[in-house]
């Protein structure tokens, strides 16, 4: 039973699985690689000159990873609320169980939709549809959360980055049951 399983490795799924892993939470990102961000340049992302989106998504990857963030490649097709957590199943049948889900499925909503989570018209140029999630994350299905695009905010992705970022924070704050902040200290050299 992992802590947080995550659906997707662009900016908010990865930017959520660093947050989640280096806070010691069990955390697994399942992935279909079809992140609309591996065919983006991106010149307007805080602290990189510019960068292919493809490079983006693997050093996010590689970040999350460095606290122990699994990743699995593959397409969740379907999952269901349990009573620890909720249950999802890929696309080959394999199985991952978690006490929280983030769906950080960009433009995706088939499976939001498929685990009876609400949706809504997108706001975003060409997003028809997003998932209805509150401004925490959190949607109507218990221990169902959605970030980044697929949750409606701007498709930028310093924006989606740091909506991940958010919700991961605010899961973690549920799991120990106290507000949770992580800011590092520069190591005297």
């Amino acid at each position: 039973m992992y802590d947080i399983a995550i659906v997707g490795a662009g900016p908010a799924g990865s930017s959520a699985a660093l947050f989640a892993a280096k806070a010691g939470k069990k955390t697994v990102v399942i992935d279909n690689d079809a992140s609309i961000t591996k065919r983006a340049w991106v010149e307007n992302h805080y602290g990189v000159e510019e960068i292919g989106g493809d490079e983006l998504f693997e050093l996010g990857k590689k970040q999350a990873a460095k606290f122990g963030a699994e990743y699995i490649r593959g397409k969740v097709t379907g999952g269901e609320p349990t009573s620890e957590g909720v249950k999802l199943v890929t696309e080959d049948g394999h199985t991952v169980e978690a006490k929280h889900v983030i769906l950080a499925t960009g433009l995706l909503t088939d499976l939001a939709e498929q685990l009876g989570v609400q949706l809504k018209p997108g706001t975003e140029p060409r997003v028809k549809t997003v998932i209805d999630a509150g401004p925490d994350g959190r949607t109507n299905v218990a221990n169902v959360w959605a970030a980044g695009a697929a949750a409606g905010v701007s498709l930028h992705t310093i924006i989606t980055a740091g909506d991940g970022a958010k919700v991961a924070i605010n899961i973690i704050s549920e799991l120990n049951g106290e507000r949770y902040v992580d800011h590092d200290v520069a190591k005297k050299s």
